[in-house]
């Protein structure tokens, strides 16, 4: 199993996650002090790669060896108004959140089609389906991956091959939402790095196309508000979700 940014928001508690149901790691990541000590304590295989760069999104690839199942956890928190951005920073985005799980399932897949079985795991968002505020390329990247994943899905039904999207929603201890020390907007529950990671297991064992990971009351609203835009709009503004995603952007600017 190849997991992407290991050390990074939730890679830990997927990694730890997958370790104890006995697979064999291969994890990727650019902390390496980290991506280390996460190695040794997981019997795993490090690669050192920077995802935004081809060069090392091309050797991660053939140094990965056969990978059955990829999980692709890597994203950048892309939040903030599209002018804030610079140019690179746009490109990075895209190319970490995006490209990057596109190109890594384009270079795995013939194998596990070749072998008859596989899985691959797209870690998205819940921001894949509904739109907010400071959020417009985060948005493009997770509506784009969740299209590619489901999309992908159909095309491989009956190979033996699977592809889950899992979407998280507000998750707390870990991850780009607890690193920035904000609240959730009113009324709205959170879940723990270890339900996305259980979930992540459950996604590959029984083979789920898309996985919502949130509190009903969550699943119900985006569910809503991925049919009904204005619906979703409206309901932010009640909720003041737009000061949270401001206050979201201003601390994870340092992380473009």
């Amino acid at each position: 199993m190849l997991l992407t940014s290991a050390t990074g928001g939730l890679g830990h508690a997927i990694a730890r996650a997958l370790h104890r149901r006995g697979a064999k790691l291969v994890l990727t990541g650019r902390k390496v002090a980290e991506l280390e000590a996460l190695t040794a304590e997981t019997g795993a295989r490090a690669i050192v790669a920077d995802l935004a760069d081809p060069d090392d999104l091309h050797r991660l690839a053939g140094e990965a060896g056969e990978v059955d199942v990829l999980v692709a956890n890597a994203a950048l928190p892309a939040n903030g108004e599209l002018l804030d951005f610079t140019a690179e920073q746009v490109r990075r985005a895209l190319a970490v959140n995006l490209d990057a799980p596109i190109a890594l399932t384009h270079a795995l897949l013939p194998a596990m089609l070749d072998r008859g079985r596989g899985h691959v795991v797209l870690m998205g968002s819940l921001a894949g389906k509904v739109t907010s505020a400071h959020a417009s390329l985060y948005n493009a990247t997770k509506f784009g991956l969740r299209g590619f994943g489901l999309a992908l899905r159909q095309d491989l039904t009956g190979t033996g091959v699977g592809v889950s999207v899992v979407q998280p929603g507000f998750v707390r201890d870990a991850g780009m939402f607890a690193e920035t020390g904000q609240k959730p907007p009113s009324g709205l529950r959170t879940v723990s790095p270890g339900q996305v990671a259980a979930d992540v297991l459950d996604a590959v064992e029984r083979d789920r196309g898309e996985v919502d990971v949130a509190p009903v009351e969550l699943r119900v609203a985006s569910t809503l508000g991925s049919a009904f835009p204005g619906f979703a709009a409206a309901l932010q503004r009640r909720l003041a979700t737009e000061d949270v995603m401001g206050r979201m952007s201003a601390a994870n600017r340092a992380k473009r």
